[in-house]
């Protein structure tokens, strides 16, 4: 039962009252009885049905049985000519969701209404039938429907509209139809009625571009005086100009003028849809976007918030790809910093961070300080990265920027925010070399009260590999042990780390950092003991003798060369013995399951037909297999084996993936089949290959399958020959062909005699990213200065009109099939310029770092930087053959 309402008091003015509050199902259930009583209570039984959607939308379900007693009581309240209950009798059928069998029931008394002489009648029993009808009975009704759509009162035109685009889900051959009445209602006068018909006409010609068009053209004169709708029009416009892009003449922008003349148009909300249409157009230029811009200047200035949000919101996405053209509106969005929506404040700073000159810096600094300690994190990271992108672009106003960033770092807030602080301070200590020692002690001073362990490990991380090469080391050192004493044991093992690190390469400091770490040998925690004691040994500071400094920095600062979660899994895998574990029989490629087999387990192939679970295992159990087939067994050594290729699409009679097995001077293709018909048998399974479109490969042996019974996966093996060491590459055609026998479902046996068959498959192409393996490298920069510029090669490319620096970095990474390191294939929302880190090994065993660099114009035109160190400099230059060619 409902609770009685309870007067707030002056001290609850913060609680929330709810007239439902405690309502249970079977109570309201016992009240649904009065449904039946002979002289109905309209306010009551209202008051019921209130209490029952109440329930079914807040998730409670009813019984089958519940519901159909539920649903016979309720079309009793027909009877009834209370509008108000009318209506909720309306919600409730369309709610309760009647079954096939128990619509008989209320239909007739639907269709009396809907041809009645009330209107609220007509327009809601159109939407009740529409809503629970099939379409059987819908050809029945569909003479009235289409009278409906031509009603002269705009409330039943509306109501059959929204159900016809409802119906064109379920039922568009007979919505279709409509087309006539439809494009009629198209021209009413009245607001919702030509917005609710404009819609429908859109989606019945949406598979129709031409129709589209027309559509557009059309109603481009003048016809349309609904600003919803006109706001619908300015939509379809956009993207009948995006789809005719790639076919027009160069400056020929079709339908350009009716969206500027949009702009001056009576509502607003037509207004800002089509200037914020126009700034959406692809490639739009400084000419196109100045009306637009001139327009949302002034919404800047609006009395009214929505608006104000509206304008700034989309200025702030246009001055990620024309920050030029917003200068203009700078003065105005200068006072929304104040606005009492943080929303609207917000993208008016970063916007304005955006498009303001090296002059303004200042100026914005100061109105920053005390408008941050007024938001939320959320936006406080949002302002954080707008500032970081700043100083990038004017890297002499390092210093105000940083002692900002220092500044916030200090004050309260959460992990995700500091966290965007240290990454921003962290990329100017990289980006700009003047501001490394600066922005270094910030962060030292920082870990002094930092309450977050991960982010203290990080600082301590980034400043071993960052501290020894400032021009005064020995500063950090205090700031370094003091964590030794002063912080949990995680903290404290990364700051001995990092105080060999010092140790390791600057001598002077070497004499400190052992009585340091000889102190550390008296911690309470394992992991600090063991990795003093490691250090000391390492830099000999226990009177051990070490072999050379460059072995010293090797170890503290080389990337480890397997992935670690290879490492662990062949840690695991070990068995003690006299042998001891040899690091190099880890795998160095990174294994994913591929997403077919994910989905579909019954599917998988079973035994060597899929990659093996672990990674360590993967290229030791194909080799394994490889070796033990004598036609394959003197290719030599593995070197690397791809994930499985989907050849046939999923639910198909036979399902076939490839797997690509790469040898210095083989590459030998593996079929994994499964037969999915029970009543077939296929013997001397074979796939056929034609190679004429890879001229550099010749087939040099097979292996076909003897037999592939009923869900039973096996495996049958091509062999080509290619040129020793070139990563050679073409596309296969593939035919599976075999002999196919009917079994007896009852016995199972298969008959003597069969029939040749063949079923084709997916091309299959051997690309250049087959013949490089993924490298996991921890610290890249290390790795790539240790690899020196002896064999370095670098060139600039053209990767012509992209949708997103997103979609190139990844288009490039794809055709790499390299690692990316340090998180760098992660891009920065509306960045325009980008760097990919990406580590591997060329077929050979030759270590490759590839350092990508890539920007884009305001045209979405992409250029990128190559720069490729290698062991080998033919390896270099074929990487960049292999970018040339891609």
């Amino acid at each position: 039962m409902a609770q009685p309402l309870v007067k707030k008091d002056d001290d609850r003015d913060d609680e929330e009252y709810s007239p439902f509050l405690g309502i249970e199902k079977g109570a309201v259930l016992q009240e649904a009885r009065v449904f039946n009583d002979p002289q109905l209570d309209a306010r009551r039984c209202s008051q019921v049905i209130t209490k029952l959607l109440y329930l079914l939308n807040q998730g409670e379900t009813f019984t089958k049985v519940e519901a159909t007693e539920v649903f016979f009581s309720v079309t009793k309240l027909f009877q009834s000519r209370d509008i108000g209950l009318r209506r909720m009798v309306y919600l409730m059928i369309k709610e309760l969701s009647p079954s096939a069998d128990e619509v008989i029931i209320v239909t007739s008394s639907l269709m009396k209404d809907m041809n009645s002489k009330t209107d609220m009648y007509r327009a809601n029993a159109i939407r009740v039938l529409c809503r629970i009808t099939d379409g059987t009975l819908l050809t029945q009704i569909e003479r009235y429907l289409k009278q409906a759509i031509v009603d002269k009162n705009p409330v039943v035109a509306s109501a059959a509209l929204v159900s016809g685009i409802h119906l064109l889900q379920t039922n568009p051959e007979i919505v279709k139809r409509w087309s006539n009445e439809v494009q009629e209602a198209v021209q009413s006068r009245a607001a919702l009625v030509q917005f609710h018909a404009l819609a429908l006409l859109h989606q019945i010609r949406q598979n129709d571009r031409l129709a589209v068009s027309k559509l557009v053209t059309s109603l481009t004169r003048g016809t349309v005086r609904s600003p919803l709708a006109q706001c619908l029009l300015i939509r379809y416009t956009s993207q009948v100009i995006r789809e005719s892009a790639g076919s027009t003449q160069a400056g020929d922008r079709p339908f350009y003028d009716y969206l500027e003349g949009c702009l001056r148009h009576k509502a607003e909300m037509v207004i800002f849809e089509a200037a914020r249409a126009i700034t959406e157009l692809h490639g739009v230029t400084n000419r196109e976007l100045t009306p637009a811009i001139t327009v949302l200047q002034l919404f800047l200035s609006s009395s009214k918030p929505v608006l104000r949000f509206a304008a700034v919101r989309t200025l702030n996405k246009v001055a990620m790809t024309h920050p030029m053209a917003v200068t203009n509106c700078n003065i105005d969005m200068e006072s929304l910093i104040s606005d009492q929506n943080r929303s609207i404040a917000t993208l008016a700073i970063t916007t304005l961070l955006k498009t303001g000159n090296e002059s303004s810096v200042d100026r914005l600094m100061k109105q920053i300080t005390n408008f941050m300690s007024d938001i939320a994190d959320e936006f406080k990271i949002v302002v954080v990265e707008a500032i970081r992108s700043l100083c990038l672009k004017f890297p002499l106003k390092y210093r105000a920027l940083m002692n900002f960033l220092s500044n916030i770092l200090r004050e309260e807030g959460g992990f995700e925010y500091k966290k965007a602080i240290v990454d921003s301070i962290v990329i100017l200590i990289r980006d700009i070399p003047e501001a490394k020692e600066s922005g270094l002690l910030h962060l030292c001073e920082f870990i002094e009260d930092c309450e977050f362990t991960y982010l203290s490990t990080q600082i301590l991380h980034f400043l071993g590999i960052e501290g020894p090469r400032t021009s005064d080391p020995s500063k950090y050192i205090r700031y370094i042990y003091n964590r030794v004493h002063l912080e949990n044991a995680t903290v404290r093992a990364s700051a001995v780390s990092t105080l060999a690190k010092f140790g390791a390469m600057v001598d002077s400091l070497k004499p400190r950092v052992f009585i340091l770490l000889r102190r550390c040998l008296f911690d309470s925690d394992d992991e600090v003991r063991d990795r003093a004691t490691l250090y000391l040994s390492t830099l000999g500071g226990d009177g051990c003798v070490v072999e050379t400094d460059q072995d010293v920095k090797d170890f503290l600062f080389g990337s480890l060369d397997v992935p670690l979660i290879n490492l662990e899994t062949s840690l695991k895998n070990y068995e003690a013995s006299e042998e001891p574990f040899d690091i190099n029989s880890v795998p160095k490629e990174i294994k994913s399951q591929p997403l077919a087999e994910k989905k579909a387990q019954s599917k998988k192939p079973t035994g060597l037909g899929a990659p093996p679970s672990g990674p360590a295992s993967t290229v030791d159990a194909y080799e394994k297999m490889l070796s033990s087939i004598p036609e394959f067994s003197n290719f030599g050594k593995l070197f690397k084996s791809s994930a499985p290729v989907e050849l046939t699409e999923a639910e198909t009679e036979y399902a076939v993936n490839v797997v690509k097995h790469i040898f210095d001077r083989h590459v030998v293709f593996q079929y994994n089949c499964t037969n999915t018909i029970p009543e077939q048998l296929l013997e001397n399974v074979i796939v056929a290959v034609d190679a004429s479109d890879a001229e550099e490969f010749t087939e040099v042996g097979s292996k076909p399958l003897r037999s592939l019974p009923y869900d039973t996966p096996g495996q049958t093996f091509l062999a080509f020959e290619k040129p020793e060491g070139v990563p050679a590459v073409g596309k296969f055609s593939n035919t599976l062909r075999f002999i196919v026998k009917e079994v007896d479902p009852t016995t199972g046996e298969a008959e003597d005699d069969g029939v040749e068959d063949e079923y084709q498959l997916e091309d299959l192409e051997v690309v250049a990213a087959d013949y490089i393996l993924k490298d996991q490298v921890l610290n890249f920069r290390n790795a790539w200065e240790t690899m020196g510029p002896d064999c370095e090669r670098v060139d600039e490319y053209g990767l012509g009109q992209r949708e997103s620096l997103n979609e190139a970095v990844s288009a490039v990474i794809s055709l790499l099939g390299m690692q990316p390191c340090e998180g760098t294939e992660v891009i920065a929302s509306n960045s325009r310029s980008h760097t990919c880190l990406l580590a591997g090994v060329y077929i050979g065993n030759v270590k490759v770092l590839v350092r990508l660099s890539f920007g884009i114009d305001s045209s979405k035109e992409v250029a990128m930087k190559l720069v490729v160190r290698s062991e080998d400099v033919t390896v270099s230059d074929a990487i960049h053959e292999i970018v040339a060619s891609g």
